[in-house]
């Protein structure tokens, strides 16, 4: 009999070996023994949340990742087809992640347990851009949106997605990792409703009424640090920020000089995903979110035989270019002792 454990590993197994067949045969082995739900939220969701471990720890490469990832969403249809069929009972929801939001598992798992549970859905999968969400919303008339959102730089497209959603009437239920393990960003930006998963999020739904939108908003509301201009001008600026760092580094490090053009390229993307954690941090005023960065980066880099202590003259560099903003410069100079710990 299948355990969700066994059935972990047995999907890991499949997944990692490319066994797309194997992988469709145990999740439709297990739902027959745990139930869809359990199947989709805890042993491919199980499965995944190992993926991102696996990749941080540097066991597998990006492609294994994408692979096991895409094989992950055709068990999700293999069981979507074989689910048991429910005339929806419950009302109309929206599924949807946020522009720039490429991890769309978490949405579309969100959508496949609303439907077993009676909701009517419109899954919209990933990278939504807000006009068009609109467009959709007002075409179909949903009750609730629900949007999702992974990844903590989406943030502040999230939140301006949010608010348009809800300036036409409708609530907004979000979720995701963006915003934080206990949905503190969600309550800052006045989401009508916040659920830590999907399991939680269909609970909520079935046991009450999300209360409408009041007076329509802009983000600033929500956000009255925003008025420093601080997070859009850093924002702004990102690319000439990102050009000074890297001119600044080569003459701190004169080996990179010899870089090839892979490790520029690569060099390149981590001082600007710097600058899109630190832009982010401003827009939330919060120095925990790119401390929290940091430090998973440092783990990253240091799992590739890369000590985090390389960071440090980027953060120094950045700290020197941004010296006329007090809240990044104070959130970039307050981050070196930790890199060195």
């Amino acid at each position: 009999m299948s355990t969700v454990e066994t059935a972990v590993d047995s999907l890991w197994e499949a997944a990692f070996a490319g066994d797309e067949h194997r992988a469709t045969d145990v999740v439709l082995e297990a739902a027959g023994e745990l139930g869809h739900e359990t199947v989709l939220l805890e042993v491919i969701a199980g499965v995944q949340h190992r993926v991102g471990r696996e990749w941080a720890a540097n066991r597998i490469s990006v492609a294994q990742e994408h692979a096991i990832t895409a094989i992950n969403d055709r068990a999700v249809t293999a069981l979507s087809i074989t689910r048991p069929r429910r005339r929806p009972e419950h009302g109309r929801v929206l599924v949807a992640c946020v522009d720039g939001e490429w991890h769309a598992l978490p949405a579309r798992l969100l959508a496949e347990v609303l439907s077993l549970r009676g909701f009517a859905i419109d899954y919209l999968g990933a990278q939504v851009p807000t006009p068009h969400l609109i467009t959709y919303l007002h075409r179909t008339g949903p009750d609730v949106v629900a949007l999702s959102s992974s990844i903590a730089t989406r943030l502040p497209v999230a939140h301006s997605t949010m608010t348009a959603c809800q300036a036409t009437g409708v609530p907004v239920m979000v979720g995701g990792a963006a915003f934080g393990a206990d949905g503190s960003y969600a309550r800052r930006f006045g989401a009508n409703a916040w659920a830590a998963d999907a399991r939680s999020a269909a609970d909520m739904l079935l046991s009450r009424t999300l209360t409408a939108p009041g007076t329509p908003h802009q983000p600033v509301d929500d956000l009255p640090h925003l008025a420093d201009q601080e997070y859009t001008l850093v924002s702004r600026s990102a690319r000439d920020l990102v050009r000074s760092v890297y001119r600044g580094l080569e003459e701190r490090v004169p080996a990179m000089r010899s870089y090839s053009d892979v490790q520029r390229q690569h060099t390149a993307e981590d001082l600007a995903h710097i600058v899109d954690y630190l832009a982010t941090a401003l827009y939330v005023d919060d120095a925990s979110l790119f401390r929290d960065f940091l430090l998973w980066t440092g783990a990253v880099l240091d799992a590739r035989g890369v000590p985090a202590q390389v960071l440090e003259p980027a953060l120094e560099l950045f700290a020197a270019q941004l010296r006329d903003f007090p809240r990044a410069r104070r959130m970039l100079t307050q981050q070196a002792s930790p890199l060195s710990a």
